[in-house]
């Protein structure tokens, strides 16, 4: 049960970094709709998104990678039941040994409805700017 959208959040980074696909996804909705930066325009249901995260996490552990998840510049709004969270979230990929292999930044946007006493992230929309001269993603 999450009381606070902190503990989302919190839970979001822990279970990133540990690849728990089940931990990671008890931060969402059973009917989450998310827009994502990947592949497809978006994700209806919990069930469409953990196929995309078992993917992404199985991914992680075939090449051994330790994956860190940072949220910065956090605007956090909250009335009784419904919350709403925007800012940039920063994922780097460690080998082993702790040497730094990648690292992107994207920007996110999470809104959360509280049911049953425990905060759930209903959407997600995570986005990369994209530069005018060569229409490619900026990762930071």
């Amino acid at each position: 049960m999450f009381t606070e959208v902190r503990d989302v959040l919190n839970n979001y980074r822990d279970a990133v970094y540990e690849k728990d696909v089940e931990k990671f996804l008890s931060g969402y909705a059973s009917d989450v709709h998310i827009f994502d930066c990947w592949q497809e325009w978006q994700f209806n249901g919990i069930e469409q998104w953990k196929n995309v995260v078992d993917e992404w996490f199985g991914g992680l552990v075939e090449e051994g990678v330790l994956l860190q998840a940072e949220l910065y510049d956090e605007s956090l709004k909250e009335s009784e039941d419904l919350a709403h969270v925007h800012g940039s979230v920063s994922f780097t990929a460690f080998d082993k040994t702790g040497k730094e292999l990648r690292k992107m930044k994207n920007r996110f946007t999470f809104v959360l409805e509280k049911t049953e006493g425990s905060w759930r992230i209903t959407h997600e929309h995570s986005s990369l700017p994209i530069g005018m001269e060569d229409g490619k993603a900026i990762f930071d």
